[in-house]
């Protein structure tokens, strides 16, 4: 993932980025910066790092990143210590990537490979695949999100922004709504295709694991067809919780079980008719596998509820779309 940074050159600024597990920067400090948050890293070596080795994974190298919080000056659960390998810094434990099994730490490169590689036919890949229903699953969201003018909005992997535009038109010039996602890939298709329309949203890649906005900002969060993909999805409900306003609401779009009478026909369509979709029209089958992969494995629609009200949310519920191959869960904030 890439971040924005700031390097300080006596009364000077350098504008660049970062790559969290790639190339280690030379800078002493790194600045992220959002509306009304702060944090920054302090990188520091332990050792000179010779031209060679610019390719290695911090900490291999006597690299020593913190992330402070700027409210309480004290490092986050995100700091590494010298010596300590990124794959070291984070938990040993599996989780699932479609069907198969791999290291907690590896999922989020897969994913990302899947949507770098889909990013430019990916609404094209919707229509044919929903047969453009996706379109009315998104009305629907929106319809209950009830967001009104002033409002503030959070849209989570949101893609090639097809919620934003639509919360942004709901807020009015007084709201503010933002378009984050995870893949940078997604993210720059949707931002540029915003532009195009004429909305200036303000967007930004960042991990719905470790929300980089303060608590209770928001009336709204959102996030389609993301959720899935996540690696903890434990720690992103709590994180979509913890910035929503009190009586804020969480609305959370996502594939889900369908009826049992349209199993066998739902799952040929899934495992033979979308892989070789992709094939045809994306030039990617292995992505479109997971796809069918990820929706079984992810929780269906009481189980999801259960995970919302255990991250603290009140009044949760749920709608099944087409038959429970989608269902919107919703949950309020009650503070």
């Amino acid at each position: 993932m890439y971040v924005k940074y700031m390097k300080r050159h006596g009364s000077g600024a350098v504008y660049g980025k970062i790559q969290t597990c790639g190339r280690i920067a030379y800078a002493p400090t790194v600045y992220i910066i959002w509306r009304k948050y702060v944090r920054f890293v302090k990188i520091t070596h332990c050792c000179h790092l010779p031209a060679k080795m610019v390719g290695c994974k911090p900490g291999q190298a006597g690299a020593c990143i913190m992330m402070y919080d700027w409210q309480t000056m004290q490092k986050t659960h995100t700091s590494q210590e010298p010596g300590q390998s990124a794959g070291q810094a984070q938990s040993d434990s599996s989780t699932h990537f479609g069907f198969q099994t791999v290291a907690e730490t590896e999922k989020a490169g897969k994913v990302a490979e899947v949507f770098h590689s889909v990013a430019q036919r990916y609404d094209v890949m919707n229509d044919l695949m929903s047969m453009g229903l996706h379109r009315a699953w998104k009305a629907f969201t929106v319809g209950r999100a009830d967001v009104r003018p002033g409002m503030k909005v959070l849209d989570i992997a949101g893609g090639t922004g097809d919620l934003a535009r639509a919360f942004a038109k709901k807020a009015g010039a007084t709201g503010e709504v933002w378009l984050t996602d995870i893949n940078d890939s997604m993210l720059r298709v949707g931002r540029d295709r915003l532009t195009d329309k004429g909305m200036l949203l303000p967007t930004a890649v960042c991990d719905a694991e470790k929300l980089p906005f303060p608590s209770g900002y928001f009336d709204r969060v959102s996030v389609a067809f993301g959720l899935r993909n996540m690696t903890h999805k434990d720690h992103a409900l709590s994180e979509m919780r913890r910035v929503l306003k009190p009586g804020g609401k969480l609305l959370v779009l996502e594939f889900s079980r369908v009826a049992k009478p349209l199993a066998p026909a739902y799952d040929w369509y899934s495992f033979k008719i979308l892989p070789w979709m992709g094939q045809k029209v994306a030039g990617d089958q292995e992505s479109y596998r997971y796809l069918a992969e990820s929706i079984r494995m992810h929780p269906d629609q009481e189980t999801l509820a259960g995970m919302l009200e255990q991250a603290g949310l009140s009044r949760v519920r749920y709608f099944n779309l087409s038959a429970g191959v989608v269902a919107l869960h919703e949950g309020i904030n009650l503070g």
